[in-house]
């Protein structure tokens, strides 16, 4: 299935039922009075995240859901019947848009999670509602009330702990398989990765984090060159990002590394100031990647010469992916790294409320 991260719908909630004129007719009973049931409420339509689903692909095929209508009151005090709701099942991380005013209804970040998109209608009052010490007989009904409809924008952004940034071929796809069970598409030609991927490092009980892949950026991505740029709100969520760069990109020992960093640094900065995404204030961690094709007195060389010309402030990593040499180290230090943050965001949420003190 291909993956899809936007989509739009519409949904329309069931209309309520009529209430109902009727009056008592039985033997031995001259005025039985009203005795008119009210309409059943319609059907809502709820959208829920559930496990299992990655992408927003089905609804190409079905853009319109519908919620049932209730039914008409009855006489002998009868109800109608209450239209059944309609839940319509989302991938975790999907941010729902009403697609006329753009105001986000919903950020559906937990499994189970849902939010009522379009309430269904209340159902009419029947004749016997009416009936009072002065209207013994009353011949008034309501209709029941229409059902909300509107029109949606969905758009998926992927839950992952950490992000990778990078040119194509820069060994993104080929780390993701070194540190978890994805199997992304690796080949030796630029853009293999075509779409998002998901890997869960796992490094013991109770210690995993998720990783998210994009497409490469190249130079003019934030004015629509290449792939990556429409895949960089997946980004979003992630509290990391890993600058993955290639050592010695298609071979060539002599290529401008610092400028194959500046270019991905810039293009970032690009994107967050067009969308206000802010990628650009999360941290970034540089990872120079396949030290296996040079030598070791070349890696150190290339490394030194790189970190001084771009005076990087941050963590840097010298690993091969390929031949998982300092993979496991790098996954060590990410795992701290979130579990400090994830620290952090407790101390914070713990503060905010009235009266907390830190002991």
């Amino acid at each position: 299935m291909n993956f899809v991260d936007e989509a739009e719908i519409s949904v329309q909630a069931g209309n309520g039922g009529n209430g109902a004129m009727s009056f008592r007719r039985e033997k031995y009973i001259p005025r039985g009075g009203p005795d008119g049931g009210d309409g059943g409420c319609g059907g809502s339509v709820y959208l829920q995240a559930v496990e299992g689903l990655n992408t927003l692909a089905d609804f190409r095929f079905v853009r319109h859901y519908q919620a049932l209508n209730g039914k008409t009151g009855g006489g002998k005090l009868k109800s109608g019947q209450g239209g059944d709701d309609l839940v319509v099942k989302v991938p975790v991380g999907t941010m729902v848009y009403d697609a006329q005013t753009e105001e986000l209804i919903a950020d559906l970040t937990e499994v189970g999670e849902q939010i009522v998109v379009a309430q269904g209608g209340d159902g009419g009052l029947g004749n016997t509602t009416f009936k009072s010490s002065t209207n013994q007989a009353p011949r008034k009904i309501t209709k029941g009330k229409l059902g909300d409809a509107r029109a949606l924008r969905l758009e998926l952004k992927v839950l992952a702990d950490v992000g990778l940034l990078g040119l194509p071929n820069a060994g993104k796809s080929t780390f993701l398989r070194s540190v978890s069970q994805a199997t992304p598409k690796v080949a030796n030609y630029p853009f293999t990765t075509l779409h998002p991927e998901l890997g869960v490092v796992s490094l013991g009980m109770g210690s995993s984090f998720v990783i998210a892949d994009i497409p490469g950026l190249i130079e003019g991505a934030a004015q629509g060159a290449g792939l990556g740029i429409q895949f960089l709100r997946h980004l979003a969520r992630t509290k990391l990002l890993l600058h993955i760069v290639d050592i010695a990109p298609y071979g060539d020992e002599e290529a401008n590394l610092a400028e194959n960093v500046n270019t991905i640094i810039s293009e970032l900065d690009q994107y967050s100031e067009q969308t206000g995404a802010e990628l650009d204030k999360l941290d970034r961690w540089l990872v120079i990647n396949k030290t296996d094709v040079v030598l070791d007195e070349d890696r150190d060389r290339i490394v030194s010469e790189l970190l001084a010309e771009l005076s990087w402030k941050g963590p840097v990593y010298v690993i091969s992916a390929i031949g998982r040499v300092g993979t496991q180290d790098l996954s060590n230090d990410i795992m701290e790294y979130l579990a400090a943050a994830k620290k952090a965001e407790e101390k914070e949420v713990f503060l905010s409320i009235p009266n907390a003190t830190e002991e």
